[in-house]
């Protein structure tokens, strides 16, 4: 199943939804969140900017990669929907793989993309970059806009350290309007049996993440727990739950210890701004193609769901 996929669905089904206005910080300003922006674009504009910021990174490095641009459709619900809220907006999430250079020329490929950006004057959401990690990536964002992009590697052979670059861009939300084509409907989902092992596998995740967050488990609220189901692509298992309200503080060290995990544990990591002045973690095992998504939300729960793919059986995707 699509990485792409996975996460539309995660945000189709999840309790992600608690997540404030896109860019917003609760109070307008932030740690050096986008302020609130009236977002006029349409999903057209949103995929052609998304890769304008893309080619802007990629034109003049070298050696100059190939892209392979990872899942179909780029167009997905709004993640930073509001509690209880209708809000039907949409979200340009894009994302390549820079292919046919060596492997061991990721970690330069990344530093390249932030100088590019760098130049331009788009302003970093994160300023610890740790170069000595055999995977480091940088967050950052336009000021203008307001479109977050990542640059990041991943392991390709562990024994050598060869890595994989890629680059990742996120519009905010924008309205829906009558010539969009957007793939995010949620009529192209239907419930289905849980798989055992998938279910499992989700299990497990959610556990980890939890051990990570080491934040007390919240009552189940009406969308959370375990489910399944199935679109075009196959069928997933999708686990979703939240922690107790938390201060700010203590949300900040939770993301903070959720995304080390996820690094350690080889997770392919990608941020989303959310309303709370903290961006949501969007991660992706390449193990088993699941997709866990960890996002502050405005109650100070922060709302966890994993999306797991059922392999026809029960061995683990490659």
């Amino acid at each position: 199943m699509k990485l792409r996929n996975l996460m539309s669905i995660g945000l189709l089904v999840t309790v992600m939804t608690a997540v404030t206005a896109c860019g917003a910080s609760k109070d307008g300003k932030g740690d050096g969140a986008a302020t609130p922006k009236q977002t006029t674009m349409n999903e057209q504009q949103a995929i052609k900017r998304a890769n304008e910021i893309i080619h802007q990174a990629v034109d003049g490095m070298s050696p100059k990669p190939k892209l392979e641009q990872v899942g179909a459709a780029p167009v997905g619900a709004c993640i930073a929907r509001d509690d209880g809220g209708s809000d039907d907006r949409l979200q340009v999430s894009i994302a390549y793989k820079l292919t046919g250079v060596p492997g061991d020329k990721a970690k330069s490929l990344v530093r390249q993309a932030r100088d590019a950006w760098v130049k331009l004057g788009y302003k970093f959401q994160s300023s610890d970059v740790d170069w000595s990690k055999p995977f480091p990536h940088v967050n950052m964002r336009t000021e203008l806009d307001d479109f977050w992009m990542d640059a990041i590697t991943g392991v390709v052979n562990r024994s050598t350290g060869e890595g994989l670059a890629s680059l990742g861009v996120t519009s905010p939300c924008f309205p829906r309007s009558a010539g969009d084509q957007s793939t995010a409907d949620s009529t192209a989902l239907r419930h289905t049996q849980v798989d055992e092992l998938a279910e499992h596998r989700a299990l497990d995740h959610s556990s980890r993440i939890y051990e990570a967050l080491q934040a007390r488990h919240a009552p189940a609220q009406a969308g959370e727990g375990t489910s399944a189901y199935q679109d075009s692509e196959g069928p997933y298992v999708h686990h979703a739950w939240s922690t107790q309200p938390l201060t700010e503080e203590e949300i900040v060290r939770a993301m903070a210890r959720t995304q080390t995990y996820f690094e350690s544990a080889g997770w392919t990591v990608r941020h989303v701004p959310t309303g709370t002045g903290v961006p949501a973690i969007v991660a992706r095992n390449a193990e088993d193609e699941s997709v866990a998504q960890v996002a502050p939300s405005n109650t100070g729960a922060v709302r966890v769901a994993v999306t797991t793919p059922v392999v026809p059986g029960g061995s683990t995707p490659v």
